[in-house]
Order: C-alpha cells, then sequence, then structure tokens
C-alpha cells in the first residue's frame, strides 16, 4: 500500500538535528528528534550526532548519511533505497521492516542491529492513522553494498539479501536464519558462530570466508563456491593449545632475559585459534609464525619485534597497542584486524643501524589504523582499500582506493 509523506527541507532538517545534538551534549535547549512518516529524501544527515533519534516509517531514498551517529536509532519500515550510509554507527539501530535496497553502508558499524521483518501501522491516505492498516514488511537489502561492515550479533533473519556484497564483513554470530543470501558475495567474511540454518545461500561467493562453528548442513549451498574457506579448528590444533602457551611463555622469557632464559617460539603453520587471548600482553620479540592461522586472536598489548609472520592468516586480529617493530608481515591477511595504537616503526638493531617493518603485498582492508605508527614501513603492494586513518605512506606506495 501507498501512501504520503510530509516533505521536509533541509533547512527544517537542520534546526531538527542540532535540538538533537544538543540533548546528546546534555546542553538546554535539547529536543529529541522523533519522526514519523516523513519524506527525507535526498536530504543530507552526513556527520550528524543523531543517536535514539526515531524515523520510524519515513523515506530516505537516495539521503546522505555518511559518517552519522545513529547508533540505537529507529528506522522502522523505513524507505532507504538508495541511502549512503558510509562509515555510519548504527549499532543496535532498530532496521525492522526497512527497505535497504541499493543502499550503501561500507565500514558502517551495524553491530546487533535488528534487520528481522516488521508490523507498521500505515496510516490512510486521506484520514491519517484514525484508519490505518497494519502491514507486515519484511526487510530488504537486496543489491546493498556492506563490504566491510561490522555486524556481529545482528538480527538478520528472514532478511532479503539477494546478490548483497557482504566481502570482508565482520559477522561474527550474526544470525542469518532463514535469509535469502542468494548470489551474496560473502568473500573473506568473518563469520565465526553466525546461524544461517534455513539460509538460501545458492550461487553466493564463500572465497576465503571465515566459517568456523557456523552449521552449513541447514542451508541451501547449491552451486556456492566455498574455495579457500576457513573451518574450526582441528581436534590436534585444539590439543595442541596448551604446548604453544607454554612455547609463548618460553619465549616470553627469553625476550625479557635478553636471550638468557627460554628461545622464541616457532609456530609456522600452525593453526594458533584455540589458543584465545594466550599471547595477550606478551614479549614475543623473533617469534616466527608463518603462514600461521591466527583469525580473530586477541594480541593487544603483544610485543612482536622483529617477528617472522609472512602469509599468515591475521583476519580480525587485535593488534591495540602491540610492538610490530621490524615484523615480517608480507603477504599477512589482516582485513578487520584493529591496529589502533599499534607500533609499526624500525626495529634498532645497534650500530646506528635498524630494521623497518615489512608489510609488502599485505592485505589491510577495512582495518582500524587509528594512532598507528607506520614510519618507515614498506609497503609496496599493500592493500589499504577502506581502512580508516591512512598512513602517509600508504598514500604513496599501497592501494586505498
Amino acid at each position: 500500500m501507498t501512501f504520503s509523506r510530509r516533505a521536509l527541507a533541509q533547512g527544517d532538517l537542520d534546526m531538527l538535528m542540532t535540538a538533537h545534538e544538543r540533548l546528546v551534549d546534555g546542553r538546554a535547549g535539547g529536543r529529541r528528534m522523533a519522526l514519523k512518516f516523513m519524506d527525507l529524501r535526498g536530504l543530507d544527515l552526513s556527520g550528524r550526532r543523531l543517536d535514539d533519534a526515531e524515523f520510524s516509517g519515513c523515506s530516505f531514498e537516495g539521503a546522505k548519511l555518511k559518517g552519522a551517529r545513529l547508533a540505537r536509532a529507529v528506522f522502522f519500515c523505513c524507505d532507504m533505497k538508495g541511502a549512503d550510509f558510509t562509515d555510519a554507527d548504527l549499532t543496535r539501530a532498530d532496521l525492522r521492516g526497512a527497505c535497504l535496497r541499493g543502499a550503501t553502508l561500507h565500514r558502517a558499524d551495524l553491530t546487533k542491529a535488528d534487520f528481522r521483518e516488521g508490523v507498521i501501522a500505515v496510516p490512510h491516505a486521506t484520514k491519517g492513522l484514525a484508519q490505518a492498516t497494519r502491514e507486515t514488511r519484511r526487510g530488504v537489502a537486496d543489491g546493498a553494498s556492506f563490504s566491510g561492515a561490522r555486524l556481529a550479533g545482528a538480527e538478520m533473519s528472514g532478511l532479503s539479501a539477494f546478490k548483497v556484497d557482504f566481502t570482508d564483513c565482520a559477522m561474527t554470530g550474526a544470525r542469518l536464519t532463514g535469509a535469502n543470501l542468494k548470489e551474496a558475495d560473502l568473500s573473506g567474511a568473518l563469520l565465526e558462530g553466525a546461524s544461517v540454518s534455513g539460509a538460501n545461500l545458492s550461487g553466493a561467493k564463500l572465497v576465503g570466508a571465515v566459517l568456523t562453528d557456523v552449521a552449513l548442513e541447514g542451508a541451501t549451498t547449491e552451486r556456492a563456491d566455498m574455495t579457500g574457506v576457513v573451518r574450526a579448528s582441528t581436534a590436534e590444533a585444539i590439543a595442541k593449545a596448551r604446548a604453544h602457551r607454554e612455547a609463548a611463555l618460553d619465549g616470553n622469557a627469553w625476550t625479557e632475559s635478553g636471550g638468557v632464559f627460554g628461545s622464541p617460539p616457532d609456530f609456522d603453520g600452525e593453526d594458533l585459534r584455540p589458543v584465545g587471548a594466550g599471547f595477550k600482553g606478551l614479549k614475543l620479540a623473533a617469534m616466527t609464525a608463518r603462514g600461521a592461522c591466527m583469525v580473530g586472536m586477541d594480541l593487544s598489548g603483544v610485543g612482536l619485534q622483529g617477528a617472522n609472520l609472512e602469509g599468515a592468516d591475521m583476519r580480525g586480529v587485535d593488534l591495540r597497542g602491540a610492538d610490530l617493530r621490524g615484523a615480517r608481515l608480507g603477504r599477512v591477511l589482516l582485513s578487520q584486524a584493529d591496529l589502533s595504537g599499534a607500533i609499526l616503526g624500525p626495529l634498532p638493531l645497534g650500530g646506528g643501524r635498524s630494521m623497518p617493518v615489512d608489510l609488502s603485498g599485505a592485505s589491510l582492508r577495512w582495518a582500524r589504523l587509528r594512532g598507528a605508527d607506520f614510519t618507515g614501513a614498506r609497503l609496496d603492494g599493500a592493500d589499504f582499500r577502506g581502512a580508516d586513518e591512512l598512513p602517509p605512506e600508504a598514500l604513496l606506495s599501497a592501494a586505498v582506493a
């Protein structure tokens, strides 16, 4: 059923947004934005602080919301076809029954957002809500692009996501029960613990996707491309977790004692995921883990000076505040990794010599790099597309488009 929405001019919207921002900031004169069934097509909300605002039944077709703060905002049954939500914060947003067909949500934060169907009271064309009709609307995102978005814990049951771009998305624990993901591109997506029971994945592309603890048996996967997917750790890898932790402690002793006790750990080719947060905060200088699988591990604050991690799979790894001076990170997969505050400068070797970090050919797509130091790093062929806070060096020698 179609119905008319009252159009809102950009100037009027600006005044309402300013009043809402005063409320968010706790300043006098603040007022919560509560718009229903308004026509906001093509308007600009980019960069505005609109947490907890309500827009039920509104039209945002072609609107600009880049970088907007919309945590817990209500977009119940909204029409958002072709809207631009790049870099927007939509954590816990209510998107039930919303239409996001053809929308752009690159690097948006949709953690625990709700995309399920919604039932809305549609006002009568002339008599308004006095003779409203109740309509059930399914969430629709056909043809939308979520590339690099964070969808951890998102409720997407029943969502129509035909030919959607979910490449490199962080979708840990997302609920995709009964969703239509036919011909969707989930290449490189981190889907650990996601629920896909009853989902239609026919013709979907899951190349290199992380499918740990994902039960595909209940989904339709005809013609799906699962080349290079990462599945659960083997029983052998789980059994080695304690030994790997002990080797790391030995490496920590070697670093702290200046090489007197212990020795650098050798994890080449190993699946280290069962160790979990067991390496967090340790000093593991000169560690070698070439080709190792470390997807989603917590390595925050770890000391990896001079480590050799060439070819390792470190997607979604937490490396906040890590010391990676002089590390060899050629061809490492660091998509969706958090390197905020990490140190990737040169490692002093004495005698005026130093060893730079080597990130040649590494993938840092959609990585978080706020405050990271890449001084002198070798970045030939590194892929920084979608990453935030790009280092100046990346603009000269790496892919950033």
